[in-house]
Formats: C-alpha cells, structure tokens, sequence
C-alpha cells in the first residue's frame, strides 16, 4: 500500500513539534472531561467556539440536501476508506471487521430495522410480536422477502443461522450471551440435543425464539434477525462455511442490490434487485472500491467516487470547503481505546482466562499509562475536535445510558508517576523496572491507517517514556491486526498493550466486548463483579430506565476504576456526499434506506 508522503526525518520534526504544542497546551489548560457530553435530550453540548480550526459535530446534518431533479437509473461509486484489502467475508454471520460489514450492506441486511432510539420497528423485512411474559419473540417475514436467487426467506432460515452459530464447529464471532440465552442452546452446542428447544418453526414465515430470561436489551439489538440460506448451507459442513465460494466469492442476500462481480479485497460491483421487497432500487448499480486514506480527496475533487464510508477527519479541516460535495455528520456508535492484554482465550470452553500474573497485570500500572496521554489536546490538534476525550466505555450515541458526569481518569503525568513509585516501579536509570527489579519492556501494537495513524501512535509512546515506561511499537495493518489481538482465538502472546476500535452496536448492552463468553473481550478480563453489572444490566429489573441507567453508570466506573481497556476517543462520522447525488442519510432511523438513493445528474459533479 502507498505511505505518506513524508520522509522519516520530516516525520520525526513534525512529532516533535506536536509533542512541544501539545505540552505547552497542556500547561495552560487543565485537563476536562469529553467536550462533547449529552444532554437528556440526547443533543450533544454545545462545545467551545473560540479555538481555531476546531469543529463540533452540532454543526453537521446527517440527511443528505436534495438538488436538482432525480434522473432515470444511473450508478453510483461508494469509497470504502481503507489502507487495507476487506477481508472478504460476506455474510453477516461469519463477518468480523467494518470493512466486511462495509460491503454487506449493500446486498443484504437483518429481518428488523430499528429507530433513532435503537428499538426494533415492525418497519423492516418481518414484523415482530412478544409474549406477555416478554421471553418469547414471534417473527412473521414478509411474503415478498426472497434471497437473490429468487427462493424465499423462510423461517427455516433463520433457525439455521442459530443452529450454524451455536454448532461446536462454528467459527464466527457470534456465539456469545445473545445466543447462550435461547432455552435448549446450551444443550445444543454441548451436542446433547440436536435441535435448539426454544427455537420454533410456525410456518414458512413465521417463527417463534423464546428466551430464559426477558431482558431490555431483547427489544434493542438482542434477537439475532440475520438467516442464512439453507437452500445453499445447508449440506455444508459448519467449519468450511465462512471459507466457503458462497462466502467468499459467491454471497447472496435479500438486499437492494445483488453482487455481481468481486475484485477480492479491492472492489465489488453491484446491480440492482428488481425483486427487492421495498420495491426495485431507483439506482441501477453501485461500485463499492477502496480508497487509501491518502489519495480519497483526490477521488473526491474527480468525482472518482460520489460518497464514501467514513472521511478521515484528520483531513477535514483542509476540505471542508469542496464545492462538490456536502458533508454530513453524525456521532458514531464507536470508541477507540488502549487494551491491556489480562489473559488468553479458552477456544475449548467459549469463554476467558484470566491471568492475574499477566505483564500488565497490575491496575496501578494500567491507571497511570491512562493519565499519561492527553487525550482531550489528541482530538484537538489530530482530529479538529471530531474526536474528542473518551471518558467511559458506552459512548455518548447512547445518550439515555452514557455518563456524561463521570471525568474518567483525568491527564496528569506527575500523579502518574507518583502512581509508578508507589507502586514500586522504580526507574533505573531513563526505564522503569517492575517490582521486583527485573527490567520492565511493554509491546505495544497498533494499526496501520491515514497519516495520522502512526504519529498518533507514536504519541503514546513518547507519553508513557515521560513516565518512565519503556514501550516498543509495532505498526500493523488491519486485518493481521485484529488476527493477533484475538479475534480468531489465538492471542499473540508478544503483544502486551494494543490500540483498536469498537463499533458498539445498537444494543447498549456491554456483554458483547466486556463479558466472559465474548470472544471480542480482547483484553481477556474478567472478574466476579464484572460478571454481576452485566448481568444486572440485562435483567428484569433493568426494565425500568432509571434502574438500568444506574447499574450501567456502576459498570462505567468499575472499568474505570479496573482499567482493563481505556477509552481515548469518541467520534463523529463525516461522510462527504457528491452534489448530484440524492435521497442518502448517515445514522439511526433516519427512515432513508439505500433503495431510495438516485441521482441528478449521469456523472458526479467536478470541484471547481
């Protein structure tokens, strides 16, 4: 892949100079929480106008303008922003990575859709119905739903998916509490049954999943609505489905669009679904291509791609005035953070091992490496104020159950260093040595991205060396990234500290990345009391909003006060959107679907 285009020694005067900005930012200013915390209303505060060159995500709609009149067909080209190849997993059963869920999107999607408050709508390809008792979820799939090859979705289907996730040969990321709390799936995935219990086929179209327990979390992103397709799966062995041509080369859907040919991991060519359920897409096809992080201006200015995923908002600051686009904005279900890698994956078990010997074992070790960067100054001088200083663990897209009064940890190096000799971390000579004297060597992985990516990375290096910790960094590119750090299983035992994202999901329900049983609990964490607040969040008496919003401000400060993981950004999404195109939204519940995109004009419109 193509770098930057910047020498070594031109790299290094440039960290430098930042690292001077920072500290005498820093010296002025004493460290606050998120600038861009939440009201009730879930509209973000207003933020500071008086710093230059500093933007507020208020200051951006996420419904797409109309201009010009709607032309016949056409085609559009989306930029998949990445420095990286997608992977190639095209099914959302199996995927993993936002560049898979990138590419899906365009020709398949789950059976409910979802509002702006992230609670299931009857608005979607089924509607849905619960029992009285509120364990049982009765799904009725539209008549009109069928898969590209023109067989219908069935409720079959959909049994399948959970039956694939929860066999013992499955090797997707799925299997985790959402599934564990469908009756009989235990007995099922132990082998001891053959079919899952709490699993009813009603008809072609209807089923029925019935729960152990009714939990809030069922309502917003807890009922897996994903099928897969036993008319094509269904003779397949389980362990060859995700490496499979129907994955890989080959995937249907339900969507808007069908694929028609895949470039592996550079493009993918779509045409339209005349059979689609909401009716035949306005578009008549769409490219999907990646764009590098460095060159997707220039592909913006030709009109070489009319829309893209995610502009790098690092850049935004010199873009922001592209006369042939109009930029949308959104905050994010996401957070990057910093993980301490506490343990390792029991592939066997389904669930985490943790090591309380562990390198970064030690919270006090873990606290001060957090008070060390200054992540408030971070999103200011690297990201314009577009992301700015993560506090707690669910973010502020969740603005019923972020804590927006809770500081977090705040920036200061001294207090962390007073942290390091009190707990016994004592510098011989310009490094830190552990407790018991032995020399102190931490390796720190991070990703590989837009030119930001390594300076950034490189920051927190510098920021742990002013506190005596000697950090070696290894830049990795995504998808080997996220191999290493676990997400098939296996943790790379050279990695002790990594830095990564998290997309949240509609569901606020933290047990996805922070349980026992979840795979994606990459730091390999876990604790009795943790176990507790996450069940408490997803049980009975979380019904009432007050309650749940409660435990889950507990289980923001316990990880707070653990930090097994820190969060160091929330972010906005800034999508620029060529002029010509139509009818196109970012966000939740905007009740804009990709069928409805059109055009105004056969070409996209040139910056002048």
């Amino acid at each position: 892949m193509k770098k930057g285009l910047f020498s070594r020694g031109l790299f290094f005067t440039m960290m430098l100079v930042f690292v001077l900005v920072l500290a005498a930012c820093s010296e002025k200013e004493a460290a606050t929480p998120a600038p861009a915390s939440n009201t009730e209303e879930g509209k973000t505060e207003e933020k500071p106008a008086n710093e230059e060159g500093v933007y507020s995500i208020d200051d951006f709609n996420n419904v797409k303008t109309n201009e010009g009149t709607a032309i016949e067909g056409g085609s559009i080209t989306f930029g998949l922003v990445s420095d990286t190849a997608f992977e190639g997993t095209l099914n959302f059963n199996f995927y993993s990575g936002n560049p898979d869920a990138q590419v899906l999107q365009w020709f398949d999607e789950g059976l409910l859709t979802w509002d702006k408050d992230y609670v299931y709508t009857n608005d979607g390809a089924a509607t849905y119905e619960t029992s009285e008792d509120g364990k049982t979820f009765t799904l009725t799939i539209r008549d009109n739903v069928n898969w590209h090859d023109g067989k219908p979705v069935t409720a079959e289907d959909l049994q399948f998916a959970y039956e694939v996730i929860g066999n013992k040969a499955y090797d997707g990321p799925r299997y985790d509490s959402n599934f564990t709390s469908v009756v009989g799936m235990d007995e099922y995935h132990a082998g001891k049954a053959k079919t899952i219990s709490g699993i009813k086929v009603l008809s072609d179209k209807q089923i029925s999943i019935t729960y152990k327990e009714s939990t809030p979390s069922l309502l917003t992103g807890g009922v897996w609505t994903y099928p897969l397709a036993k008319h094509i799966f269904g003779d397949m062995d389980v362990a060859k489905m995700s490496s499979s041509k129907e994955v890989r080369e080959k995937p249907i859907g339900f969507g808007p669009f069908k694929v028609d040919v895949i470039t592996p991991g550079e493009s993918v060519t779509f045409v339209k679904n005349d059979d689609y359920w909401r009716g035949a897409p306005k578009l008549d096809g769409v490219t999907l291509k990646v764009i590098n992080p460095t060159t997707v201006v220039q592909e913006l200015k030709s009109g070489g791609v009319d829309l893209v995923d995610a502009f790098p908002t690092d850049q935004y600051k010199d873009n922001a005035n592209l006369s042939n686009v109009e930029f949308l904005g959104t905050i994010d279900r996401a957070y990057t953070y910093i993980g301490f890698k506490l343990g390792t994956w029991d592939e066997e078990n389904g669930k985490v091992v943790s090591n309380a010997e562990a390198k970064m074992g030690d919270k006090n070790l873990r606290k001060a490496m957090w008070m060390a960067v200054d992540n408030d100054q971070v999103g200011k001088r690297f990201y314009n104020g577009l992301r700015w200083n993560a506090t707690t663990l669910i973010p502020p897209s969740h603005p019923e159950f972020h804590d927006s009064n809770n500081p977090g940890v705040a920036y200061d190096p001294e207090a962390a260093k007073a942290l390091l000799d009190e707990a016994g971390y004592k510098l011989d000579g310009e490094f830190r040595t552990n407790p018991d004297g032995t020399p102190l060597e931490i390796n720190f992985v991070s990703m590989t991205g837009g030119d930001t990516a390594e300076p950034l990375a490189r920051y927190y290096v510098q920021s742990w060396a002013a506190i005596g910790l000697k950090v070696n960094l290894e830049m990795v590119e995504f998808n080997s990234f996220y191999d290493r750090v676990g997400n098939t299983g296996k943790d790379d035992p050279n990695i002790d500290v990594y830095q990564a994202a998290w997309g949240v999901g509609i569901d606020v329900d933290p047990s996805g990345l922070y349980g026992r049983d979840a795979l994606y609990n990459f730091s390999r964490f876990s604790s009795e009391e943790n176990d507790k607040l996450l069940a408490q969040g997803i049980s009975a008496e979380a019904f009432d909003v007050d309650k749940r919003k409660e435990i889950y401000n507990q289980w923001q400060q316990y990880m707070v006060d653990e930090v097994p993981v820190f969060p160091t950004l929330y972010r906005a999404v800034v999508a620029p959107v060529n002029k010509r195109v139509m009818n196109y939204a970012i966000g939740d519940g905007t009740g804009v679907y990709l069928s409805d995109l059109q055009v105004n004009a056969d070409k996209a419109v040139v910056a002048q």
